[in-house]
């Protein structure tokens, strides 16, 4: 399946084309579209909306997966990330192309194993299962590349009913006790996500005691405009 990701933003939108499964997935294009913070708004939006619909055009992606958008303290960003959010939507929607949208916890979880997961192992992951040779950069890329990447994988990690991440390394597997699954190191993390279903994590309890996890994981995200 071929995805196009969007990580939604006026100033800076990143955009990521991947084609694969949920197992294998290789890179076939990515990169940010600028816009100039003193144009108009709507002007701003038009450049954008007409990135993304060349894009479309050019790649013919089966889908399209924006970032759902999230409470922010900043009325200011928030209005600005929903206007980018829509153009990339109605783009996708004029092309006849699924539509999908993540929080990014749920992005995190199916990236990393783990919703509490910081950027940084986000990043690690994105690379690491596109076999790249750097990690994606500006950070709206590597978002970008995510959110195509959760798409895909979308049935493989499950998210609690009660808003907690339960990490599954393979479709109807148990997630290890302790939090294993959702504590991983983003070297260990990419070995699972790379071993595909039904692959399981193992934990040594010597030293940090049993149930502790693996690396400490800081919840929080922030919108760019």
């Amino acid at each position: 399946m071929r995805v196009l990701g969007v990580d939604p933003g006026l100033s800076r939108c990143g955009l990521g084309v991947i084609d694969g499964t949920a197992q294998r997935a290789v890179l076939r294009r990515a990169g940010v579209v600028r816009t100039a913070p003193g144009d108009p708004t709507a002007s701003r939006l038009a450049d954008l909306h007409r990135a993304v619909r060349d894009l479309i055009a050019e790649e013919r992606p089966e889908a399209v997966v924006v970032e759902r958008l999230f409470v922010h303290a900043n009325l200011r960003t928030v209005m600005s990330v929903g206007q980018a959010t829509g153009v990339a939507m109605l783009a996708g929607a004029e092309a006849g192309l699924e539509v999908a949208e993540y929080t990014p916890t749920e992005v995190k979880a199916a990236i990393s194993g783990h919703g509490g997961a910081e950027k940084s192992q986000v990043a690690y992951m994105v690379r690491a299962v596109l076999g790249l040779a750097e990690t994606p950069e500006p950070p709206d890329v590597a978002d970008a590349l995510a959110l195509a990447l959760c798409h895909l994988r979308r049935g493989i990690v499950d998210l609690a009913a009660d808003g907690t991440d339960q990490g599954r390394a393979g479709a109807g597997q148990p997630a290890a006790s302790g939090d294993a699954a959702g504590g991983l190191s983003p070297r260990l993390a990419a070995a699972v996500a790379n071993a595909g279903p039904g692959a399981q994590v193992t934990r040594p309890s010597r030293g940090r005691g049993a149930g502790a996890p693996l690396d400490d994981a800081t919840p929080g995200e922030e919108a760019s405009a």
